[in-house]
């Protein structure tokens, strides 16, 4: 039951990091000892469906409350804490940095593993200070190419879920369908205000964006079970840097704002505290 219970706490993690721009589930996923197991369990879902049911529904349970609860908690901590919130994140993230460290450390450093990390590290300097898109686009009387169009863009949104490093919040920003999507799906955590015809309305738009991000979650499973059995230590590295790259994306709004000798303090003992749940989660 306490293991049930760990895995519920991780999954809400990693439901609240996939709705913050900049902050990558896959990320989180990794630094909490998940990330392996997570992308076997995909693959081989109907192999060995009663372990992996096991472990995937209570993670499942876990994002989706985290989403559904602690997402309105976050973004007023956002708007009310935006410096010590994205701190936070940081010291997420950066607490499980050691763990992925012992994966590569005690193996083959050659030069070419140095430059996978580093291409990755300067790529996602590159995609941080990218600008996103300034037009929304519009979900309302879709065509055929629109749903289509959703489609893919799950399978992108994915795609960066299961990626390490890459938010896929923060890539839906950068093409323009993140607010429209969210402004959806907070709609419809409301339907018992909406009748039968909004409620299935609006649910329609987001089945074909939904089958997406299920074919977009097997395909990269899978690319990431290959590249783990084939080319582990390069991975491993590819990961490191996508995982560094990451404390950028989060950290780049913290310079817009004003930061006075509190700010500093109090985020500092934010990061700290991230750092040591990240660390304990991880060891369990």
């Amino acid at each position: 039951m306490y293991d049930k219970f760990l895995l519920v706490i991780k999954g809400a993690i990693i439901g609240v990091a996939n709705i913050i721009p900049g902050v990558s589930g896959g990320t989180l996923a990794i630094t909490m000892g998940l990330y392996e197991k997570l992308i076997n369990a995909i693959n081989t879902f109907f192999k060995n469906f009663k372990e992996n049911i096991k472990f995937l529904f209570p993670l499942g349970v876990g994002a989706v409350l985290g989403f559904l609860l602690v997402s309105k908690l976050i973004v007023y901590s956002l708007d009310t804490f935006p410096v010590q919130t994205n701190i936070f994140f940081s010291g997420l993230i950066l607490g499980g940095v050691p763990m992925l460290w012992k994966k590569v450390k005690d193996k083959e450093k050659n030069t070419s593993n140095i430059i996978i990390f580093i291409i990755v590290l300067a790529s996602l300097a590159l995609l941080t200070f990218a600008k996103s898109s300034s037009h929304l686009v519009s979900l309302e009387n879709l065509d055929f190419m629109g749903y289509f169009l959703l489609f893919i863009v799950g399978i992108i949104a994915a795609a960066t879920m299961v990626i390490p490093g890459i938010s896929g919040s923060f890539i839906l920003m950068l093409i323009g369908y993140y607010r429209p999507i969210l402004d959806l799906i907070n709609e419809l955590t409301k339907f018992y205000k909406m009748s039968f015809a909004e409620v299935f309305s609006s649910g329609l738009i987001l089945v074909p964006f939904g089958i997406g991000v299920i074919v977009g979650f097997l395909l990269i499973a899978k690319l990431i079970e290959y590249l783990l059995n084939k080319f582990e230590v390069k991975t491993y590295y590819a990961i490191l840097g996508f995982v560094l790259g990451s404390v950028l994306m989060i950290i780049k709004p913290v310079m817009a704002y004003d930061i006075t000798l509190v700010t500093v303090i109090t985020s500092i003992i934010f990061g700290l505290i991230g750092m040591v749940i990240a660390h304990w989660l991880g060891e369990r």
